[in-house]
């Protein structure tokens, strides 16, 4: 499993969309609630729902604010992902606890928070993505035409983006991507996809962007050989040559920064 659900041409994180769906069990749920407690649960819902993802977000936040210092409005990026699930849990139950009437309602909403709890937590782990081995990459070659020889980057962690210029979360991450390649130890390959080098190269440099780890795919072989249904797509491969995780989607500097570091680790 690759942690990636395709519904035609959208693909979707297969964690965030379980979250959409407990969610959304969550608001009938308490529907439920309120009939069997004859009393009006709609706003305490509301709360609930804004106060636990706040909370989630917030403690991400915390937890990686070096790589939000460098960047700061992105804190409220929240589409990019990144939440801490128990502080989203713990905040959704005080409120409950706080603010629900009577109290058997409050019981049976915390009863059906727990119970999301646990499915979330199984859940996630259940469709954590599985390594597997990277494929052959396919002939790629840097923007002054020399080619990339793949045995280079065998034996090392490596980083790979694919993006294209016409793809507008592409163009938001690059800036982020490229800096980040430049400060890191762990190898970063920007593999465009399909455009000629003249497309790429007066995009970046009408975008003053310049950065050796830009790559060229003109045939776009390696999403192919990738499955990679959605552009951008970022791939954290390990030492072994395994793709240890796949984000699809942009990419946060903090999401980018801990794989980073997961993957640096392996090379001390």
């Amino acid at each position: 499993m690759d942690g990636i659900v395709t519904l035609g041409p959208v693909a979707f994180a297969a964690d965030r969309l379980l979250a959409v769906v407990l969610i959304a069990g969550f608001v009938f749920a308490m529907d439920w609630v309120a009939t069997r407690s004859e009393t009006s649960v709609t706003r305490v819902t509301g709360l609930v729902l804004v106060t636990g993802i706040i909370a989630a977000r917030l403690a991400y936040v915390i937890v990686h604010r070096d790589a939000f210092a460098k960047d700061w409005w992105s804190a409220f990026a929240f589409w990019q992902g990144g939440f801490v699930a128990w502080a989203g849990f713990l905040a959704a139950a005080a409120v409950i606890s706080w603010r629900m009437r009577p109290r058997a309602a409050a019981m049976r909403a915390l009863a059906l928070l727990a119970l999301l709890g646990i499915s979330w937590f199984a859940g996630a782990a259940i469709l954590a993505p599985e390594a597997r081995p990277l494929p052959d990459l396919p002939p790629l070659v840097r923007l002054d035409g020399s080619a990339i020889a793949p045995e280079a980057l065998a034996g090392s962690p490596v980083v790979i983006n694919l993006w294209a210029t016409w793809c507008p979360p592409c163009r938001r991450e690059l800036p982020m991507l490229v800096a980040e390649a430049e400060a890191t130890n762990v190898p970063v390959l920007l593999v465009n996809q399909g455009e000629s080098p003249d497309i790429v190269r007066d995009y970046l440099a009408a975008n003053n962007i310049e950065s050796s780890a830009i790559a060229l795919d003109r045939q776009s072989a390696l999403s192919a050989r990738l499955d990679a249904a959605a552009l951008p797509t970022t791939l954290f491969v390990n030492a072994s040559g395994d793709v240890v995780e796949t984000h699809v989607g942009e990419i946060s500097r903090a999401a980018l920064m801990g794989r980073i570091a997961e993957l640096e680790g392996e090379m001390k």
